[in-house]
C-alpha cells in the first residue's frame, strides 16, 4: 500500500520522533559539506587546486571506509555509547586537520589527518534511517519515513555545498566552513545519540546481545555478503554515479551558454522538483515490485542526463532546464527505494551497517561521476558528461540481471493476499 499525506504527518508525529528528526537536521546538516569545506580551505591556503583535491579526496575515502566499519560497531553495541566516543574522537581529529592545513603541514602527513578524520566522522545516516524501524510499523508510515530521510538528505546536499562556498567567501578566515560543518556534526551527534529513542534503541541492542538472541553477520564483509543488498547497493553506485556526472556537467553546461550562475539555480531546482515529486511518488509508486523499481528508475534516471548531455552543446538553457527538471523528479524516489531495499534484504539486527552500505556506494558513486564528467568534458566538450548517462543504462542492465535478489526477498514485506 503506497504511502498518503497522512503516513508523512504520523511518522514524524510518532512518540519520541521529534528529538531524534531535530538533530538529525543538525547533524546530517554537514554531509555535504565536509568534502567541499576542506577543499575550498586547504586551496586558499595553498594555493593549489592539486593539493586540495588530494586532501579532500583523502577525507572522503576516511568517510567511506568509516561509514561501514561504524554501522556494524553501531549494530552490535546500540548507537549511544559509541557515537559520543565518536564525536570526542572526531573533535580531536579535525582539530588536527585544521592546524595541519593552517600551518601547512607536509601534504603527507595532512593527508594521513584527513583519511582518520574521515574514519572517525559519526555514520549519522544509517543510524537515523535504522531507528524508523523502531519508531514506525512496517508499511506505508515506515515507507513516509523513509522517503523523508531521502528528501532531507536531497536538500543538504545541495544547501551544505552552498554554505560552504559561502562562509569561505564571506568571511575572514577559509577555514570557517569547516569548523561550522565540525561544530554541526558534534552537536547534532551529540544530541541524538543522548534522546530517549535513541537510548532505547541502544538499551535493547545490548539486552539481545547479552541473552545471545542479536543475529550477527560474520566475516570480512558482514552482511554485504547477501546477495540482494549487494544488488541494492548497485544501484546506489549507480545512482550516485549519474548524479555527479550530472552535477559536474550542469555547471559546465550553463558555463558554455554564457550564464555560469545559471548552474547553481538549475541545480537547486533540480533538488525542489526531487522533493516534491518524491512525495508525490510516495502516494503511488511504480513499479510496484521493488525488484523492478531499482533497474527501472535508474535506466530512466539514466536516459535523462544522457539527454542533457546531448542537448549541453546546443546552448539552450530553456531547453537543458526542462529535460533536467524531469530528470530530477526521478531521485528522491531512487534514494527511498535504496531504503526500502535495504529493509528488505538485510536483517534488522544489521540495519546500520546495511544503510551504511548504502551510503558508501553513492559516495563512491558520485566520486567517480565527478571525476569522469571533468575528465570527458575536457576531451569532447560540454556534452561529455552524457557518458556518465550511459554507463548509469550498463549498471540498470546489470541490476536487471540482478533482480531476482531482491525479488527473492519480498514476500516476506509485501501485504498479506499480494506477492510482487
Amino acid at each position: 500500500m503506497p504511502a498518503a499525506l497522512s503516513d508523512y504527518r504520523a511518522a514524524l508525529g510518532t512518540p519520541g520522533a521529534a528529538a531524534p528528526v531535530c538533530a538529525s537536521v543538525l547533524g546530517r546538516f554537514p554531509i555535504a559539506m565536509h568534502s567541499l569545506a576542506t577543499l575550498l580551505y586547504v586551496r586558499e591556503v595553498h594555493g593549489s587546486y592539486a593539493v586540495a583535491g588530494a586532501v579532500s579526496a583523502a577525507l572522503l575515502i576516511g568517510t567511506a571506509v568509516g561509514t561501514v566499519v561504524q554501522g556494524r560497531v553501531l549494530d552490535r553495541l546500540g548507537p549511544t555509547r559509541p557515537m559520543l566516543v565518536l564525536v570526542a574522537v572526531y573533535l580531536l581529529c579535525v582539530t588536527g586537520l585544521v592546524l595541519s592545513i593552517e600551518y601547512r603541514a607536509a601534504l603527507p602527513l595532512t593527508v594521513a589527518v584527513a583519511v582518520v578524520t574521515g574514519l572517525a566522522t559519526p555514520a549519522f545516516e544509517g543510524s537515523s534511517r535504522a531507528l524508523w524501524s523502531d519508531l514506525t510499523p512496517p508499511g506505508p508510515r515506515r515507507e513516509a519515513a523513509y522517503t523523508y530521510e531521502a528528501i532531507s538528505l536531497e536538500i543538504f546536499f545541495i544547501m551544505g555545498p552552498a554554505l560552504a562556498a559561502v562562509l569561505v567567501v564571506a568571511t575572514p578566515w577559509p577555514g570557517t566552513a569547516l569548523v561550522v560543518a565540525a561544530t554541526a556534526e558534534i552537536v547534532g551527534t551529540t544530541w541524538f545519540a543522548l534522546t530517549a529513542a535513541v537510548r532505547r534503541r541502544s538499551a535493547r541492542i545490548r539486552a539481545e546481545r547479552a541473552d545471545g538472541s542479536l543475529p550477527v553477520e560474520a566475516g570480512l564483509l558482514g552482511v554485504f555478503r547477501r546477495p540482494g543488498l549487494r544488488t541494492v547497493a548497485l544501484a546506489s553506485l549507480g545512482f550516485g554515479l549519474v548524479a555527479g556526472t550530472a552535477e559536474v556537467g550542469v555547471i559546465a553546461a550553463t558555463a558554455f551558454a554564457g550564464s555560469p550562475a545559471a548552474g547553481g539555480v538549475l541545480l537547486s531546482l533540480w533538488s525542489v522538483v526531487s522533493v516534491l515529486t518524491g512525495v508525490l511518488y510516495g502516494m503511488r509508486p511504480w513499479p510496484r515490485p521493488l525488484h523492478l523499481r531499482l533497474p527501472v528508475l535508474l535506466a530512466g534516471f539514466a536516459v535523462l542526463v544522457t539527454a542533457m548531455g546531448l542537448v549541453s552543446p546546443l546552448g539552450s538553457l530553456v531547453l537543458l532546464a526542462v529535460v533536467m527538471m524531469v530528470a530530477g523528479a526521478l531521485i528522491t524516489p531512487q534514494v527511498t527505494a535504496h531504503s526500502l531495499g535495504v529493509e528488505q534484504t538485510a536483517p534488522a539486527g544489521s540495519a546500520t551497517e546495511a544503510f551504511n552500505w548504502m551510503v558508501m556506494a553513492a559516495v563512491l558513486g558520485v566520486s567517480v561521476g565527478q571525476a569522469l564528467s571533468g575528465v570527458m568534458i575536457d576531451l569532447v566538450g560540454p556534452g561529455g558528461y552524457a557518458t556518465g548517462g550511459a554507463l548509469g543504462l550498463l549498471v540498470a542492465g546489470l541490476l536487471w540481471l540482478r533482480r531476482g535478489s531482491v525479488a527473492d526477498t519480498e514476500p516476506r514485506v509485501v501485504a498479506a493476499g499480494s506477492r510482487a
